[in-house]
C-alpha cells in the first residue's frame, strides 16, 4: 500500500519558518569511518529497490527515479551525483523508471525526474520544486530531516560525467507512447460507437433519407 506522502514547503518560505522547526523525518545517520569516496548507486534493471532499503532502520535514503532520455533527468544529473558529499551520512539511489515500472507504478512515478526520501523503506516525503538544483535539493533535505549539508560541496566536472549521466541517449518513451496509440483506439472506438447508435435513434434514419 502506498504511503502518504508531505509536501515540502517551497524554498523560498523554508529558509525563515522552517528552520526553526524540528525536523519531519528523524534519520540515523551512517558510520561514514573509514568510506573515502561517496556517491551514489543507480540500479540495474535485475535490482529490486526494496533490497537497498531496510524496513527495519531508521536510515533514511534519497532515491531519484528516471529516465536516460529525458531532458530534465539529464540536466539534475550532475547536482543529484554531487549530493552524496554534500550529505555523507545518508544514501544515494537513482534508478531507470522505465525499466522499473512496478516501481514507478507503486510509488506514483507519473513523470520524471521524480526524488522520494524514505525512512527505512517508507516514502516520507518528495521533493516538488521545478528548480531542481543543488542548493534546492539542499534545502529539501535539510527541511525534512534537519540534516546540514557539508559547506564547501559544489558542483564539479566529474559531476557532470557521472555516475548518472548528463547526456541524452535515444530512445522510445514507450509509455507515452503507448497512452497515445490507447487514446488514438479509444477515439476511432468512439467515433464508429456513435455512428452507429445514431441512426438507430427515432428521426434519424428519416433524416439519413432526406
Amino acid at each position: 500500500e502506498q504511503a502518504m506522502l508531505e509536501t515540502v514547503l517551497p524554498a523560498e518560505e523554508s529558509n525563515t519558518t522552517d528552520s526553526a522547526k524540528a525536523p519531519k523525518v528523524n534519520c540515523e545517520e551512517r558510520n561514514i569511518t573509514g568510506i573515502e569516496r561517496f556517491t551514489l548507486q543507480i540500479l540495474n534493471v535485475s535490482q529490486d529497490l526494496m533490497e537497498f532499503l531496510n524496513p527495519n532502520s531508521s536510515d533514511c535514503t534519497l532515491v531519484l527515479f528516471y529516465t536516460p532520455w529525458c531532458r530534465f533527468s539529464a540536466s539534475l544529473a550532475p547536482h543529484f551525483n554531487s549530493l552524496p558529499r554534500a550529505f555523507p551520512t545518508l544514501h544515494f539511489l537513482a534508478l531507470d523508471a522505465s525499466q522499473h515500472s512496478s516501481l514507478s507504478t507503486r510509488f506514483g512515478t507519473v513523470a520524471v525526474p521524480n526524488i522520494l526520501l524514505f525512512q527505512g523503506a517508507k516514502p516520507m516525503a518528495r521533493f516538488n520544486h521545478t528548480d531542481r538544483t543543488l542548493e534546492t535539493l539542499k534545502d529539501f533535505i535539510f527541511n525534512q530531516t534537519g540534516i546540514e549539508a557539508v559547506s564547501d560541496v559544489a558542483v564539479t566536472k566529474e559531476d557532470w560525467e557521472g555516475p548518472l549521466p548528463s547526456v541524452l541517449t535515444k530512445g522510445i518513451d514507450w509509455l507515452l507512447l503507448f497512452s497515445v496509440l490507447f487514446l488514438a483506439s479509444f477515439i476511432m472506438y468512439a467515433t464508429v460507437r456513435t455512428e452507429s447508435i445514431r441512426w438507430l435513434l427515432p428521426g434519424q434514419e428519416h433524416e439519413h433519407q432526406e
